[in-house]
């Protein structure tokens, strides 16, 4: 192992802690992680992310101060508890131990926006190799400010992610009014007094707010905590894999087929949608606009690096959920891990009951880009176009640098200023 590490409780014990970041789909997960890793609470952490959907983008994004890295790509945690994640741990520790890579003084795992965090943490504190080597100390739940409420509302997953926190981090708060978020606050109370609450502007946090919680009560959660972590153990037991009764995701995508192993079926879907050639700007913007229009409730995420026309060599960050489009960044190269390292464009759609003729019609209007004078007329005929913000406001790139490493992405990198650009 790497040593012991200071857990936050007053003591140093031998085993590594871990932090949880979960959250649904668009809360901003990736934006508050990259504002947590240039602080010092987080010196020598390394940090699992997984992603669903058979394109990852997320782990691309995020900000790495010298230190490490992991995708964990084969598809949802919550899926693979006792797989993908107990043997990821299992080889950090053992990497660690022969001192192959710098010492581990914490892990922190972010999930995909789909996850219930449920047999993560049984996982953590429950499988007798990594709870003899890891110790759980926090579950951080991202919770938007516009959409949570809603998205409690309708996803099993949502209310467990908020029920099992130690902290409720509210972001978006910028674009809420203080009606809606002291309603958010009220129904989040309701289901998990127990959680601090914290209101985020920006993404940004200090780490001494999430980090050293103290380990993981679920009995100081809702009456429900209990009873999902011990339907569990009852499984484990019997070895019998229940499927879970919540609207899990189904992965369609013409690019591989999905692995047998998911547990996700239902109202949720994930489909790519890929470009072989660079796009117009214009009339992607347009195209997109029009998309997230029409199916924009629909649409619970819409992530993707795209190839644009004259600025190939830099793929454009696009990303919108339900309906929303967020200003788009620039990376400074295509990453060369694979799929990506075609240099072709891709987005991740994950949407709520899009019937095949939905994901077909979206398809064909992303294949039918309209050409700049098109899309100009398009544009200024829709005022509210809800990918405007696309024409506007760009973000130069930040110097990036990119290893690949048994099926990991490890990625060291250094934060710069970033600037808009016209």
């Amino acid at each position: 192992m790497a040593g012991s590490a200071d857990s936050g409780f007053g003591k140093s014990v031998t085993r590594i802690p871990v932090t949880l970041l979960t959250g649904f789909l668009g809360a901003g997960k990736t934006t508050l992680l990259n504002g947590l890793l240039g602080q010092p609470e987080l010196r020598g952490a390394a940090v699992l992310i997984n992603e669903l959907g058979d394109v990852g983008i997320d782990h691309h994004l995020v900000e790495m101060v010298d230190e490490s890295l992991m995708l964990l790509d084969s598809g949802c945690l919550c899926c693979a508890m006792h797989g993908d994640l107990v043997k990821t741990l299992r080889s950090l520790s053992d990497k660690s131990s022969r001192r192959e890579i710098p010492p581990v003084t914490r892990i922190l795992i972010e999930t995909t926006g789909l996850a219930d965090p449920v047999p993560i943490v049984y996982t953590i504190i429950e499988h007798a190799f990594v709870s003899a080597r890891y110790v759980l100390d926090g579950v951080i739940t991202v919770v938007d400010a516009t959409h949570g409420e809603d998205q409690i509302g309708q996803h099993q997953e949502a209310l467990r992610q908020v029920s099992m926190a130690d902290r409720l981090l509210i972001t978006k708060c910028d674009l809420a009014d203080r009606q809606r978020r002291a309603s958010l606050s009220r129904r989040l109370s309701i289901l998990n007094p127990a959680a601090r609450q914290i209101e985020t502007f920006g993404g940004r946090i200090p780490g001494n707010e999430v980090i050293g919680i103290g380990f993981y009560a679920p009995s100081e959660k809702s009456p429900d905590v209990a009873t999902w972590l011990g339907e569990l153990a009852a499984e484990a037991s019997t070895g019998s894999s229940r499927a879970p009764r919540s609207p899990w995701i189904q992965r369609t995508t013409g690019e591989r087929p999905a692995p047998d192993r998911s547990r996700h079926d239902g109202r949720v879907a994930s489909f790519v949608v890929g470009f072989d050639q660079p796009v117009d700007w214009q009339g992607f913007t347009a195209a997109m606009g029009r998309i997230l229009g029409d199916y924009g409730p629909q649409l619970l995420r819409v992530k993707g690096l795209i190839a644009v026309a004259g600025s190939e060599r830099t793929p454009m960050v696009v990303h919108g959920v339900q309906g929303v489009a967020y200003p788009p960044l620039r990376l400074t190269d295509w990453p060369s891990a694979s799929p990506f390292a075609d240099r072709r464009g891709r987005l991740v759609f994950i949407g709520y009951d899009l019937t095949a003729d939905d994901q077909a019609a979206i398809r064909g209007t992303l294949a039918d880009i309209p050409n700049a004078n098109a899309a100009a007329r398009i544009i200024a005929a829709n005022p509210l176009l809800p990918t405007r913000c696309w024409l506007s406001q760009r973000q130069a790139p930040a110097a990036r640098s990119l290893i690949e490493l048994d099926g990991w992405v490890v990625q060291a990198k250094r934060f710069s200023r970033t600037r808009t650009v016209p």
